[in-house]
């Protein structure tokens, strides 16, 4: 997988853009009232991220953030004190950040695109790293893991959040409910009466392109049901794939937050996160 694929993808659909209407469709490039929305709905859904940041202490710690989405976390974390900068690998994503925090009068140390591939600042720049949702969207996850490494301080901490492969969302609705569906709609793919849902036809679309039964492999179709049936590449972990896949790391704390399961209306069953959430978030600690 080439990384200008994930590039193109998350440029042209910003993380979370679609679900308030669009800062450039819906609200017509009013940065403010976007960023209110998006806020509103993003922290009403998902509440437990300013818990979870809350876990840390940011104050006067040089974090960098990888994968900056629509700035949301990047303002938590300077308001928690930390001295931030960010990357993210699209122009969209940075603009949209350096607006948010300009306009809102949250002061930043640097914000630059570019790749975790090969992050652009010198070896042991920062205490902290964070990324929130982002790096299971890294095809190559290791050479990724190590620039982070590198540009920690010895003993540093990345904190992040990956797609929990033992939770509901994965175990029940990727992996049997949204791959029966496609394959009972398949045999009417070319009725647009039959299928009228726009991400159905496009799920068709994908399966016609490289045929049905390899279009749901589960690997396969699990990239292409994380954020939608065009994204080109995601991941979902377990706490030994987490320390697999990042050894330049020692895996210190996890956890699980976030009832997600579509179609499953089971957003209101947070109890239930704990054992079957969509987020897991883990703390690795650099090693020596």
């Amino acid at each position: 997988m080439d990384e200008s694929a994930v590039q193109s993808f998350w440029n042209s659909h910003p993380c979370g853009d679609h679900i308030v209407g669009g800062l450039h469709e819906g609200f017509r490039d009013d940065y403010e009232r976007f960023f209110a929305a998006y806020d509103a709905w993003r922290y009403d859904q998902e509440r437990h991220i300013p818990e979870c940041l809350d876990l840390v202490d940011w104050r006067g710690k040089r974090v960098l953030e990888v994968g900056l989405g629509q700035g949301a976390e990047s303002e938590q974390l300077i308001r928690r004190g930390a001295s931030w900068s960010g990357l993210d690998l699209t122009e969209e994503s940075v603009d949209r950040v350096r607006t948010r925090l300009t306009t809102r009068g949250q002061p930043f140390d640097d914000l630059r695109q570019g790749s975790v591939l090969d992050i652009p600042w010198p070896d042991g720049s920062f205490d902290l790293a964070f990324s929130h949702g982002v790096l299971h969207h890294v095809p190559d996850i290791h050479r990724a893991q190590a620039e982070i490494h590198r540009v920690l301080r010895p003993g540093g901490t990345l904190v992040a959040m990956l797609y929990a492969r033992r939770s509901l969302n994965h175990l029940v609705s990727i992996r049997v409910l949204r791959r029966a569906a496609v394959a009972a709609a398949y045999p009417l793919r070319n009725s647009p009466v039959a299928v009228r849902s726009s991400m159905m036809r496009q799920h068709l679309a994908n399966a016609e392109e490289v045929g049905l039964r390899r279009y749901l492999d589960l690997d396969t179709f699990t990239h292409h049901s994380t954020d939608g049936p065009l994204n080109p590449f995601a991941r979902v972990y377990s706490p030994a794939q987490v320390r697999e896949d990042f050894p330049d790391f020692e895996l210190t704390r996890h956890f699980k937050r976030y009832m997600h399961a579509p179609p499953l209306p089971v957003h209101g069953l947070r109890p239930l996160g704990r054992a079957m959430g969509w987020h897991l978030w883990v703390w690795l600690r650099a090693r020596a």
